[in-house]
């Protein structure tokens, strides 16, 4: 059946001679794949170029039963990127956040306030002008509430560690495990969960602080989500960010 709908591409890979493979994040079937056939003429209905990382398209394609990848009838942009693919520091997160998201969203069923969280992070990003060095760590620490791994952050008091394996200060240096992060480190993690994208130009970071909480992010995400792999484009971001 023939069904419109926004998505936000995660990756392609290419298949075959003819084809990619695109996994988009939709907003009527949560994540799928769709065949993208590489276009033989300039009229062709489906361009490849449409389908960079975190690029907003809109797709026409036949969502038929029983079958793991979608054929696209008709694709679009449906928010034309203004600086993101062109910014070096923006592309480099683009593509970290899309290596993130393709490893860590995987339901295949829609959640329409993930989506609708995604799709606002984009979009913020790609009008943004300045201060947005930390958009990364925002975007990370809020999305693990949709995953449904927000951390608790009740109970905290000076001096307490933060249990990284059980989510949870505790006023005791966990035993049984090495998954924690000191006093010094908890107290900031209560500042970080403060942050949203129009104040977070206001917490002023050096880069290896920065470097320091994204790589305490990354093994949050680790911890709790089966399988999850060392990303390659976590170097980029580092050496870019340098």
């Amino acid at each position: 059946m023939l069904q419109k709908t926004q998505g936000i591409v995660l990756r392609t890979v290419k298949y075959k001679d003819t084809s990619w493979i695109a996994d988009v994040y939709t907003d009527v079937a949560g994540r799928a794949s769709f065949l993208v056939p590489v276009p033989r003429s300039r009229k062709a209905a489906v361009k490849p170029v449409l389908f960079q990382p975190l690029a907003l398209v809109e797709l026409e394609a036949d969502f038929r039963p029983n079958t793991s990848i979608y054929r696209i009838k008709e694709a679009k942009s449906w928010h034309p990127f203004t600086t993101l693919p062109y910014d070096p520091y923006k592309s480099a997160i683009a593509l970290f956040l899309s290596e993130f998201l393709c490893r860590a969203v995987r339901v295949e069923s829609d959640n329409q306030s993930l989506f609708s969280y995604l799709r606002h992070s984009i979009v913020w990003l790609d009008e943004c002008r300045t201060g947005f060095a930390n958009f990364h760590l925002v975007f990370l620490m809020r999305l693990s509430r949709f995953l449904g791994l927000y951390p608790n952050l009740e109970g905290y008091s000076s001096g307490c560690y933060f249990d990284l394996l059980n989510a949870c200060f505790t006023p005791l240096r966990p035993s049984g495990h090495s998954y924690y992060i000191g006093p010094a480190e908890a107290e900031r993690l209560t500042t970080l969960m403060r942050m949203n994208y129009d104040t977070m130009h206001l917490f002023a970071m050096n880069r290896a602080e920065r470097m320091r909480c994204l790589a305490v992010i990354e093994q949050y995400y680790r911890l709790h989500l089966p399988d999850f792999p060392e990303l390659k484009s976590l170097e980029v971001l580092k050496e870019l960010f340098d």
